[in-house]
């Protein structure tokens, strides 16, 4: 059948009702059959980046508590070597008087 004819028949209210149900049926399909899969594998793409996010912020607190100890070893060698020939010039000095 002619669209025309079908209009003349029907109205063009009505043909166009039947037009928009079409297209909302269409919508409808591709959003379940398409989309939603897609979304789905986003949301567990999404949800694996995040444990890998989390995994590397701990490793990295980790790796600070490192550097830090680390550093406060070195600072701590450094007060004591400054410390220790102080103590020997004045060692010293008890021992010339």
């Amino acid at each position: 059948m002619d669209i025309v004819q079908i209009v003349a028949d029907f109205g063009f209210p009505v043909v166009m009702v039947i037009g928009l149900g079409y297209f909302v049926y269409f919508v409808w399909q591709t959003i379940t059959n398409k989309i939603d899969p897609s979304v789905q594998e986003m949301k567990a793409t999404i949800i694996r980046l995040t444990d890998q996010l989390r995994l590397l912020d701990q490793d990295m607190i980790r790796l600070q508590q490192k550097v830090n100890t680390v550093l406060e070893i070195r600072e701590n060698e450094g007060k004591n070597e400054t410390a220790e020939p102080k103590n020997k010039k004045q060692e010293g000095i008890r021992r010339v008087d």
